[in-house]
């Protein structure tokens, strides 16, 4: 048997159900909700304007989800990858940051010393430990973040 989804729409005539598009019927496992590509301040380098740039990652699924060997990456290939075993519980983000600091289960730190994401436009992608990819978000105009 199969299953359809339906999303309800308000039209100005009113309430109707049209069949659900892919996109709307499964969100990736782990969503990029928000990239904040061109942290606040000048591009001075410091580990706190570092860490002021950062990405999002959300687990949609009921359950609980182990991210060890999953990756985030950029255009030009800067990847952050999730070492050891760590697991992200259902419904709960991550923060990743570009600099340093200390790994806690809200937030991840890169270690870079350098800034990951362009400010005029780029792309976060987010593979599993299989590298196939779940999730990717991108900008392409001047600004400080964009949400997914």
């Amino acid at each position: 048997m199969r299953l359809r989804m339906f999303v309800l729409v308000t039209a100005v005539l009113g309430t109707v159900l049209v069949p659900a598009t892919a996109a709307q019927a499964a969100a990736p496992a782990v969503q990029i909700t928000k990239v904040y590509y061109n942290s606040p301040g000048s591009d001075n380098r410091s580990n706190t304007s570092l860490n002021a740039e950062y990405v999002v990652l959300k687990n949609t699924t009921r359950g609980k989800l182990n991210l060890s060997g999953w990756t985030l990456r950029d255009k030009s290939n800067h990847v952050y990858k999730f070492t050891g075993t760590f697991y992200l519980g259902a419904g709960k983000s991550v923060t990743i940051h570009t600099g340093k600091g200390r790994n806690s289960a809200t937030h991840r730190y890169w270690g870079s010393r350098a800034y990951i994401w362009n400010n005029t436009g780029d792309a976060a992608y987010v593979r599993n430990k299989a590298g196939r990819s779940v999730d990717s978000c991108s900008w392409r105009s001047k600004g400080s973040y964009t949400y997914c």
